[in-house]
């Protein structure tokens, strides 16, 4: 248990999706996590699994379908170089001259280690965000995140919250 919190929940798994508004647009949605402010409630990640749909076979085009899931929210898909990108995941189509190969890219969405966490979420909602690329029709991503809800001291809280924002 992270210094500073105790556990005030089982460990709760949230399903979530997002659908590409048009073919190769990027699209954001929110996913309110229901947190009490009020008690310094925050929620600790566990773990999360992101996947984006298949991208389309289009001859002699590479295509690709792109996620990630952030603490803030974000104008593009990122990836784990940012600060508030908790996971990133990708599912591209390499093609030329009528040969095609395809492979997935993902970001250690569940680290292989003992890590106690992967992050906290302190503000009330996380943003998961897609966008395709070259695709002939709209594409999405559905995921999972594991965690648990937590209560933190008023200093941890206090920057927590100020560190999410500040950082966006």
């Amino acid at each position: 248990m992270p210094v500073g919190l105790k556990q005030s929940s089982s460990v709760v798994s949230i399903g979530f999706g997002v659908d590409e508004t048009a073919a190769n647009t990027f699209t954001q949605a929110s996913v309110d996590l229901n947190l009490s402010p009020l008690d310094r409630e925050v929620f600790v990640v566990l773990a999360i699994n992101l996947d984006p749909f298949t991208p389309d076979m289009v001859s002699d085009t590479d295509t690709k379908v792109e996620s990630s899931l952030t603490t803030t929210s974000q104008t593009g898909v990122t990836n784990l170089s940012n600060s508030n990108c908790l996971a990133a995941s990708g599912n591209f189509i390499k093609n030329a001259d009528a040969a095609a190969v395809a492979f997935q890219s993902l970001g250690a969405e569940t680290p292989p280690s003992t890590l106690e966490y992967i992050g906290i979420i302190a503000t009330n909602d996380f943003f998961i965000q897609v966008a395709g690329t070259n695709n002939t029709a709209a594409k999405g991503m559905d995921g999972k995140l594991y965690g648990y809800r937590a209560v933190a001291s008023a200093d941890i809280y206090a920057a927590l919250v100020q560190s999410e924002v500040l950082s966006a």
